[in-house]
């Protein structure tokens, strides 16, 4: 019988190229045919494994689903960056490889930020995604996500509407 170890482990330095191409396949897949090309190929070029070895080593919060030492997904959160809105925490980006979606990965990922941020005082957090990402506001409902504000976000000459969900 084989085993596989599934762990979700704050990120180490060794990760950051597993989880620069987590970032890429993952953007991709959610948002091509939503962001512009050049600005989506943009957007993944400036996130390659040096700016997540900096994350990583700056103390970002930052865990990672592992998947028998391959990375499979992550999820960065922190402190609001929205200051105007009642939520102390945000959860910032919450992405998992195409391969291993579907698989409730997701789910745990989420449930991992949710609990760290709760052991350092934040009760409340704030998740936005884009209108026109399907899979991302389907998600964030069937976690118990209430709507609670819409705002625009530019790429290059286009904008985009995204959808921010609240999580008490």
């Amino acid at each position: 019988m084989v085993e596989t170890l599934i762990t979700i482990r704050n990120a180490r330095e060794d990760d950051a190229q597993g989880i620069a191409d987590v970032h890429d396949a993952a953007w991709r897949d959610a948002y091509r045919g939503i962001i512009p090309g050049r600005e989506l190929e943009k957007m993944i070029a400036r996130r390659g494994p040096r700016w997540w070895h900096l994350a990583i080593v700056r103390k970002s919060r930052l865990v990672v689903l592992d998947f028998d030492e391959t990375i499979g997904g992550y999820a960065s959160y922190g402190r609001n960056r929205v200051p105007s809105m009642p939520y102390g925490a945000e959860i910032f980006e919450l992405y998992i490889a195409p391969e291993f979606q579907g698989l409730g990965f997701g789910r745990r990922l989420f449930d991992a930020a949710r609990r760290d941020l709760g052991e350092h005082g934040y009760s409340t957090v704030i998740v936005w995604a884009l209108a026109d990402n399907d899979r991302a506001i389907a998600f964030y409902k069937r976690l118990g996500g209430t709507f609670v504000r819409e705002a625009q976000e530019r790429f290059g000459a286009e904008m985009r509407s995204r959808v921010a969900f609240a999580f008490e």
